[in-house]
């Protein structure tokens, strides 16, 4: 992205932009800095112009609510506490809005949340619980099918293929298959190879894949900037450039410190996804793993590439590996593809990184070898150390709420977990069903040591387990 892209989205009252940290790594910095340049993302080239804000904080500010981080799920929140609640919150945003997670995803919103899935929410909580989640899930799939449908986000309503990249995978696609379509009722069917390949893409890797009517691929940031313009007309205050750099609570009330004033709340909802820092509030302190997601984008494919490679379908697209690969047709005939592999921001540069994306891209799609890739980039995912999000009061004496641990899964549930937030911010959430369950009715966790024990004493070492967690996932998925 050159210079002259990103000065368009420069806050009109931000005076000293600063520029993208590549190497930004919430375990180790103490914030994320502030009015820091986006990453050189496909979706911040091509967004177009971003909706007005308020400009950093100037002053001390008093406030009745307010949600820190304007991803899909502060914007959310932001928009029905206005919108159902008569609540107009204040929104802080460290750098510009949606720097995060939200300007780095890969655009794909499935009928999930979090890393689990439904037979392993049968295993966990027993065929009723499941049931009731996948209803809750569903419903928000739904809210965010039709949010896409108000906003030019270049919504692709073509369903999700779950690609078995090896032929040993196919029993495991066949059992979810099954589950999906005998306990929760959904239309899933299986798909071979050669339907694969003639029907959607002539994806070398593919074996076989689970076929979901329920997905839908978006472009995140113009889909962001709409819940943002409309949540701005019913009131509410976008300030980006102001982070927290400090938290306290006196009297019950929050005094959250940015660089250009206090800002005094009598509620906070944190909504900071895999940018949630280690200094911001002792609630989330070692309750999220960042991991790190590359992605890129290849320049628009040919008429002959795209017949070679026999694209029909803007289907999104993941593959079973557990270090899974998430890529789809873009509208604009450009690939997009990502993946996880680097495990600190110190190491998120090297080139073994990008290697790893044009390799699965010649591998899966060999007429692409070697293609012009046009945007590479990198953010944090916010994952839980149970693998599914929470959206809760942890502490019910103190006026704090959280959503996070979507664990790469949060394009649709994000907006719908503002929607729950947003209830359980307004004191709507006593006494109803719909928050017994798990992902509402317990704060987040420590890490385990294999599932054992859960301490803030593992935190430090999490990183050494991810490293050969990576190692033995690459062998199991490839070798095994």
């Amino acid at each position: 992205m050159t210079a002259s892209q990103n000065a368009q989205f420069t806050s009109k009252a931000t005076l000293s932009p600063m520029p993208y940290n590549p190497l930004y790594d919430p375990l180790v910095a103490p914030d994320p800095g502030a009015g820091c340049a986006y990453a050189p993302t496909y979706w911040v080239a091509t967004a177009g112009a971003p909706p007005d804000d308020d400009g950093p904080i100037t002053g001390d500010v008093d406030a009745d609510v307010v949600i820190i981080g304007s991803g899909f799920t502060g914007a959310a929140t932001a928009l029905y506490l206005a919108q159902e609640h008569g609540i107009r919150a204040v929104l802080l945003e460290a750098n510009r809005i949606s720097w995060g997670c939200t300007s780095r995803n890969g655009g794909q919103g499935q009928n999930s949340t979090g890393r689990l899935t439904r037979s392993q929410w049968i295993e966990r909580w027993g065929v009723d619980v499941a049931k009731k989640l996948d209803t809750e899930v569903r419903t928000g799939f739904e809210n965010f099918k039709q949010l896409t449908t108000e906003f030019d986000c270049d919504a692709c309503d073509d369903g999700h293929l779950y690609i078995a990249h090896r032929p040993e995978k196919l029993d495991f696609l066949r059992n979810e298959a099954r589950v999906l379509r005998e306990i929760f009722g959904y239309d899933t069917r299986l798909l071979s190879a050669e339907e694969v390949h003639r029907d959607y893409c002539d994806e070398r890797d593919a074996a076989g894949a689970l076929l979901e009517a329920e997905g839908i691929g978006i472009h995140p940031l113009k889909f962001l900037f709409g819940l943002i313009r409309k949540a701005r007309a019913l009131g509410v205050k976008v300030h980006p450039g102001s982070p927290v750099q400090g938290w306290e609570t006196r009297n019950g009330v929050h005094h959250l410190q940015t660089p250009g004033g206090t800002v005094r709340a009598k509620r906070v909802a944190v909504c900071t996804g895999g940018y949630t820092g280690q200094t911001l509030n002792p609630l989330v302190k070692n309750k999220i793993m960042p991991i790190l997601s590359n992605s890129v984008v290849t320049r628009p494919l040919t008429d002959a590439e795209l017949k070679a490679t026999n694209f029909r379908s803007l289907a999104i697209l993941t593959d079973t590996r557990t270090l899974r690969f998430y890529y789809r047709l873009l509208k604009d005939n450009r690939l997009q593809i990502g993946s996880r592999s680097s495990v600190t921001g110190a190491d998120a540069a090297n080139p073994r990184h990008l290697k790893l994306l044009t390799d699965a891209i010649a591998r899966k799609f060999p007429p692409l070898a070697g293609i012009q890739i046009d945007y590479s980039w990198w953010g944090w995912v916010d994952v839980s150390h149970d693998m599914m999000p929470r959206i809760t009061r942890p502490d019910p004496a103190q006026s704090v709420w959280y959503a996070v641990g979507y664990g790469g899964n949060g394009v649709s549930s994000s907006t719908w977990a503002g929607k729950r937030l947003a209830e359980r911010v307004a004191g709507q959430d006593a006494g109803r069903d719909v928050f017994k369950l798990p992902i509402y009715d317990s704060p987040l966790e420590y890490p385990n040591v294999f599932g054992l024990i859960r301490s803030p004493a593992f935190a430090p070492f999490r990183r050494f387990g991810q490293r050969f967690l990576y190692k033995w996932y690459w062998l199991r998925d490839e070798k095994f």
